[in-house]
């Protein structure tokens, strides 16, 4: 497989990244996704009441050289293994997942677009604009029921890190995009073009 191409879904946390890569995956069968979370540093010290000791909104919170690597590895079809994170106690696991490479990769993830290197390894750079407050509610209820999180640690984190992590390094990289989408996974006339954009790929793929 020598034309694996590589799609970046883009945007701040709660912007509905995730949800445009699933609606994509009921039309569009024959793709791979990563996700930049995976490659989170370990940070087990961090807790609900020292949530800010390591900062997961600053790109030096990412390996972002394995991530590099194994981007390399999958646009020359060989596989990989990908690492898992767990977001509850903030490390990273022993078990990865095994990958293949297919005609199409999603890459997604918050700061996917602020290394040049990285950046240099997307074929088509989407960016998912969504207001502040939808983002900071989706968050608020993502990190309470999936990650253990308090109220009190959510809003201490979004105010102290996230949000001034946000406007210095995600939302400056909207300018490499190639795709804005509004609304994440609500606007279904961007993903429609998307779509369509996958599918052409797909057809044109080396069998």
């Amino acid at each position: 497989m020598d034309k694996v191409k590589i799609i970046g879904i883009g945007g701040g946390s709660g912007s509905g990244k995730t949800t445009i890569v699933r609606k994509i995956g009921e039309i569009v069968p024959n793709f791979a996704c990563i996700a930049q979370d995976n490659y989170y540093l370990s940070a087990e010290y961090v807790s609900n009441t020292n949530i800010t000791a390591f900062n997961f909104d600053h790109p030096s919170a990412f390996d972002t050289p394995l991530l590099v690597e194994q981007l390399k590895s999958l646009k020359k079809g060989k596989a990989v293994k990908i690492p898992q994170y767990d977001f509850v106690h903030h490390r990273r696991l022993n078990d990865t997942i095994y990958m293949a490479p297919k005609p199409i990769i999603i890459l997604e993830g918050i700061m996917i677009y602020f290394e040049k290197e990285v950046r240099d390894l997307i074929d088509l750079k989407i960016y998912v604009d969504t207001p502040d407050d939808v983002r900071f509610i989706r968050r608020l209820q993502r990190d309470m029921h999936e990650r253990g999180r308090t109220v009190e640690s959510v809003i201490s984190q979004y105010i102290d890190v996230v949000r001034p992590g946000h406007f210095q390094f995600i939302e400056p990289t909207k300018a490499f995009s190639d795709l804005i989408v509004p609304e994440g996974g609500n606007n279904q006339a961007a993903l429609s073009v998307l779509v369509s954009f996958m599918k052409n790929l797909l057809d044109s793929a080396p069998v």
